[in-house]
């Protein structure tokens, strides 16, 4: 019998169950989900690959805690609402976390099987448990009595999502203050309908809304009210707005019509319907889409551009595709939907025609040079390598930083030069008396679990702070 760090493993099966999904000729040409969810036989299957070890590492890549042996056990014993309410016990949005959460480098990572196999497919498990409760009916905890403290939570995206049901099952008041029409954030604008069905996004905040949250939609912190008011009015304040504000290359040709930041982009498809004919928020595409970037909202751009009718989409990075940080997931399902990929390219310029309008990208060949200050090797331009790639739309999808909107009218807060705002690591107080912050306003860019961690350590400490009040 073979044994892996201690444990047995001759019963476990070195490959997971493979996800259900849309053949990629189909789902080229629409906005449904591509993975199709586990059916019951599935996730019995998959669960039972799990070791159900002694010192769960798992456990300590998951940013939110959750029970990952617990809630797998409950699945092999046919307990799926008992196996939801423990990964609820932490994790109050699953059904998203199931779908985007990057588990591959978290969770999955640590799994003992992935040493030698493939390692117990958890997020299609903990999504198999969420959408089993959606379709059995949500059940909502007992809250506490109120403490008579008030916390207000300034976005709805992931980081305050989380941080707004961990406040609330505290026995806080917290009222959310959202600029957008519809909760959610980045979740709502930012990723596409085949990755993330806004539904699943609805269903997840209309729970913490029955915990007893309360939203304030269409308002925008910083214009209607500042952080300072804010403070004056509540007894503490925690900052989930996320990082909105666009980044561009600085290139000429950037301010050509069809030229788009991926935030406008996606938010007009995701938030506005851009793909739904009875809607007039359409983006003019032409022919040939470039969208410039390696990361996950570049190949959520690329993808929807696809599905909007162009007829060819080129993604262009300046380095290799080891190096992109995007899901490999999404990277493969690009390329099956059929997206050209232009490794160790960088644009120098966008080309136009004499109504303003985008006609080209004019780029450069790369190679990796020595590595820079964050360990990638750093692109360098191939001198007499330039060419150009026909463009009728272009979406610039480098990185994004805090909306300084945020910030007007406010005083004694600090941010570093990137715009972000300085906050403790560990529990997210600012320098601010009673201001928390936690998510992309804090780290720039990143993940949807790492938010909902910052949101998670920030409610602790926020409770804490009241409790001393």
């Amino acid at each position: 019998m073979q044994e892996l760090n201690g444990e047995k493993t001759s019963k476990a099966k070195k490959e997971r169950i493979p996800m259900p999904e849309q053949p990629a000729e189909e789902r080229r040409k629409n906005f449904n989900e591509v993975a199709l969810g586990y059916t019951k036989e599935d996730a019995l299957a998959e669960a039972s690959r799990c070791l159900s070890c002694k010192e769960p590492k798992c456990v300590e890549g998951c940013p939110v805690n959750v029970d990952i042996p617990g809630f797998i056990k409950l699945i092999c014993e046919e307990d799926f609402s008992g196996a939801i309410e423990k990964i609820k016990g932490t994790n109050a949005l699953p059904a998203i976390c199931g779908r985007v959460c990057p588990q591959e480098t978290q969770c999955e990572a640590l799994c003992v099987l992935g040493k030698k196999g493939q390692s117990v497919a958890i997020g299609r498990l903990e999504r198999f448990c969420a959408d089993y409760e959606h379709q059995q009916g949500v059940k909502v905890p007992e809250i506490p009595e109120l403490t008579g403290k008030k916390v207000a939570v300034v976005g709805s995206g992931p980081a305050g999502l989380t941080a707004a049901a961990d406040l609330v099952k505290m026995g806080h008041k917290v009222t959310v203050f959202e600029s957008l029409h519809k909760a959610g954030g980045v979740l709502s604008y930012g990723i596409p309908e085949f990755r993330l069905p806004k539904e699943i996004v609805r269903q997840e905040v209309k729970y913490i809304k029955q915990l007893g949250v309360e939203f304030k939609l269409n308002y925008i912190i910083g214009r209607i009210k500042t952080l300072d008011e804010l403070c004056d009015e509540f007894d503490a304040v925690f900052m989930g707005t996320g990082a909105g504000l666009p980044s561009f290359m600085g290139i000429p040709g950037e301010n050509f019509n069809g030229v788009y930041s991926a935030n406008e982009f996606l938010t007009r498809v995701n938030l506005m319907k851009a793909y739904d004919p009875e809607y007039d928020t359409r983006v003019r595409l032409g022919k040939h889409v470039v969208v410039v970037g390696g990361g996950n909202v570049a190949m959520d751009a690329a993808r929807s551009a696809l599905r909007l009718g162009a007829e060819e989409v080129s993604i262009v990075y300046r380095r290799g595709e080891e190096e992109m940080p995007a899901r490999r997931e999404e990277i493969e399902h690009a390329k099956e939907e059929g997206i050209t990929f232009r490794l160790l390219t960088n644009p120098v310029r966008i080309l136009g025609d004499e109504k303003f309008n985008a006609t080209a990208v004019e780029c450069i060949k790369m190679e990796l040079g020595e590595p820079d200050k964050s360990g990638r090797r750093s692109p360098v331009p191939v001198e007499g390598s330039e060419f150009t790639i026909p463009a009728d739309v272009v979406v610039i999808a480098i990185g994004t930083s805090p909306n300084p909107m945020i910030f007007k009218g406010s005083e004694g807060l600090d941010q570093n030069k990137k715009g972000t705002v300085v906050a403790d690591e560990e529990t997210g107080a600012t320098s601010k008396c009673g201001v928390f912050a936690g998510g992309d306003v804090v780290t720039g860019a990143a993940t949807v679990i790492s938010a909902m961690g910052a949101g998670k350590k920030a409610a602790k400490a926020i409770d804490e702070y009241l409790k001393e009040q």
